[in-house]
């Protein structure tokens, strides 16, 4: 792994990092109260919630919309920087934004509820750490989801895996300093 691997993965990735990122300050948005809702509906799996209410439409809304605008960013940037694209293992402007966007936020978001239901039947309180779990959900869920752009660069799941790991660890502490976070991990 090198450099660009390095690089290529941390931009690559991006809109399902902020994907992910992205519920937790939408929810401090008192405009989008009314998306408030949770993506389990109530409804129960052997007596326990399926997600919980932490899972809102609220969060997979704002985060499917802000990857979408990330990529669209990226295409941006990549236009007006012709000479980026050489470094880059995607071609920016051949993508569908839309589609990848989705895929990317998505494939995040549902990596992220997906451990949530492992996680309420193993008793674990939400918003209780479940290291490392916590911190790969949603590189799971995006690379899955975003494989078909993945899978000529096979090196990108480990740079993703590692960037996003550290980020996600960084990015909680920090977080919980703003108060955003309840913990530091």
């Amino acid at each position: 792994m090198n450099w660009t691997d390095l690089f290529n993965g941390l931009f690559i990735f991006l809109p399902a990092g902020i994907a992910n990122a992205t519920p937790v300050i939408a929810s401090k948005i008192k405009a989008l109260d009314f998306l408030d809702k949770p993506i389990d509906f109530g409804k129960s799996y052997k007596g326990i919630r399926i997600f919980g209410d932490h899972k809102t439409l609220r969060g997979f809304i704002t985060g499917i919309i802000m990857a979408i605008i990330t990529i669209l960013l990226q295409q941006a940037l990549v236009q007006n920087n012709p000479q980026l694209q050489d470094h880059l293992y995607i071609k920016y402007n051949e993508i569908n934004p839309l589609i990848f966007g989705i895929l990317a936020g998505t494939g995040a978001l549902l990596g992220d509820a997906v451990k949530s239901f492992f996680k309420r039947r193993t008793n674990i309180k939400p918003g209780e750490a479940w290291f490392p779990f916590d911190q790969i959900d949603y590189i799971i869920g995006g690379t899955i989801f975003l494989s078909y752009y993945l899978k000529d660069f096979p090196i990108l799941y480990l740079a993703i895996l590692i960037i996003y790991f550290l980020l996600h660890l960084i990015s909680t502490f920090i977080g919980y300093l703003l108060k955003l976070k309840d913990k530091p991990i």
